[in-house]
């Protein structure tokens, strides 16, 4: 094994491998939900915590999990990571309760915070800056096929073995991705003594937890005072720790202002935030449309994803390497622009009654954009960055991540429950003239709030409608569930298409900002100041 030791593609494997396990559990979940609900007899909203700690830990800690890579060494972060990550995915497996699975997933996030900044960090160290893009590649084409596998795997092992084996499945892979990382990773350090702005900790943790917790209950708590409360608290507890950080900028703040003084990073830092937005607005509305309304299982709805993933998988390396040689910018801008024009087309092909195949031209743009992105998005952000700040700069990369994904899963699902709850009214209201008179008062009433209460939809499901009284003629209560099916998937469809286009734009202002990106020179002299130290010994 030692002649492997500090090979940068075996290195690359390793981290790939551990991204990989952290990313897929944040897709791969949501498809146990109604699986977890019946055998732990838990609520919808014991659930969704199940999904939401995981994702408040990383938000909230990413950036102090960077500087902890800068200070501890990222190896050794990256090493303690997986191992948390494997210990809590067993114990997520062996959960009885919703208490002890909602647990289990802190302590799990908590691993995967501790390894995700270090695998960015670890490749700047490993790879020259001119094999940089490649290596990034690859690493994003992981993200991106994680993102998109998660629906189709967790949906067969939930089909086939159960959702106990979403965490179990875990555990073989953290064991091997462990030994690697212990045998093959070699400790790089970049000859600089780091303290910890434990303040500055303090500040991040609460500001971002505050943030994350306000835009991600918010819907659920109907906007409340509370929350509105909790968010103001957390933009307050954000100016302090930025006039807070302003007076460490000459030590060894948590955020250094001078990644954003690099123009690129800045830029990309915004872009990855619309990508993000744009992946939620993906899946979140289409996702639900192929379950509810075509009643897709969730292996076929996750399949219907497949070509895209495959594609995205391979073009990302790819489109890392020609980064490599000309630069990203014109890349990042193809790519982004594909992936909202496919978008676009989904939507405009989106309709009652399409077969899975009708599907594949536009899903197939949108993962060729996406190939062009995740690559040389990294590409372009890091490559001015010191190496000694590779831990703060992924750090706070990936916070502006999944800071993304939380403004756009919260906007793209209160703006869902708007259209829908308005469409379905319409909808019941025009298709209730089929109806015989004495039920089309009582047929339109009972969509009126319809949506109010949460999207609670799954394959097979209407979501939506009246139950016919006890002692309607057979006949009669068929036609009043036939026509309620029709009106859920009629609004339903009217409710995603504007949807949508919120993450078109978001996604189109990403492209036009990649016009900021300041291209390279051919030959950085930067190129030779990119080293660490890197011991390779056992």
């Amino acid at each position: 094994m030692s002649k492997w030791r500090g090979n940068p593609w075996v290195v690359l494997l390793t981290l790939s491998l551990g991204f990989f396990m952290t990313l897929l559990d944040l897709t791969a979940v949501n498809v146990a939900i109604p699986n977890m609900i019946d055998a732990l007899h838990a609520s919808l909203d014991e659930m969704l915590w199940v999904i939401n700690i995981y994702i408040l830990v990383l938000a909230a800690l990413l950036i102090t999990s960077g500087r902890m890579g800068d200070l501890r060494g990222p190896r050794t972060m990256f090493i303690w990571g997986v191992a948390l990550f494997t210990v809590a995915s067993a114990l997520c497996g062996l959960a009885q309760d919703p208490a002890q699975l909602i647990a289990a997933r802190f302590v799990q996030g908590l691993g995967a915070v501790a390894l995700m900044p270090q695998t960015m960090t670890i490749i700047i160290g490993t790879f020259p800056a001119e094999r940089r893009g490649t290596a990034l590649g690859v690493w994003g084409a992981v993200a991106g096929v994680a993102t998109i596998a998660g629906p189709t795997l967790g949906g067969l092992l939930v089909s086939t073995t159960g959702w106990r084996w979403i965490f179990f499945v875990n555990i073989p892979i953290g064991v091997v991705v462990l030994t690697m990382a212990v045998t093959l990773v070699p400790d790089v350090r970049h000859g600089v003594r780091h303290k910890l702005d434990l303040l500055g900790v303090v500040l991040a943790t609460a500001t971002l937890f505050c943030l994350t917790f306000g835009l991600t209950e918010g819907q659920r708590y109907e906007w409340n005072a509370g929350i509105w409360a909790l968010l103001g608290g957390g933009a307050l507890l954000l100016v302090v720790f930025l006039i807070y950080q302003g007076t460490r900028q000459r030590g060894e703040p948590l955020l250094p202002f001078v990644l954003f003084r690099d123009r690129n990073y800045a830029v990309m830092s915004f872009a990855s935030a619309t990508v993000q937005v744009g992946m939620i607005g993906l899946f979140l509305p289409v996702m639900i449309y192929l379950q509810s309304v075509l009643n897709f299982s969730a292996i076929k709805a996750g399949l219907v994803m497949a070509p895209a993933m495959v594609v995205s998988a391979f073009l990302s390396p790819v489109a890392g390497r020609i980064s490599d040689r000309i630069g990203g910018k014109y890349i990042l801008m193809t790519g982004l622009t594909l992936f909202a024009a496919g978008l676009a087309w989904l939507t405009w092909v989106a309709d009652v009654g399409r077969a899975w195949w009708e599907f594949q031209p536009a899903l197939i743009v949108a993962g060729f954009g996406i190939g062009c992105v995740f690559g040389p998005m990294v590409t372009v952000a890091m490559y001015n960055v010191e190496p000694k700040m590779a831990g703060a700069a992924s750090g706070v990369l990936n916070t502006i991540r999944q800071i993304g994904t939380i403004i756009g899963s919260a906007a793209v699902g209160a703006l869902l429950q708007n259209r829908l709850a308005n469409s379905l009214q319409d909808e019941a209201a025009k298709r209730a003239a089929d109806l015989p008179a004495n039920v089309r008062d009582q047929f339109v009433a009972s969509f009126n709030n319809t949506a109010k209460g949460g999207l609670e939809v799954g394959a097979g499901q209407t979501g939506a409608g009246p139950k016919p009284p006890p002692g309607t003629p057979t006949d009669l209560a068929h036609h009043i569930q036939q026509t309620a099916a029709s009106v859920f998937e009629h609004g339903f469809v009217s409710a995603m298409r504007p949807t949508l286009a919120l993450p078109i734009a978001v996604i189109a202002v990403g492209a036009v900002s990649c016009f900021l990106v300041r291209r390279r020179p051919a030959d950085n002299p930067r190129n030779a100041a990119n080293t660490v130290d890197v011991d390779t010994s056992a």
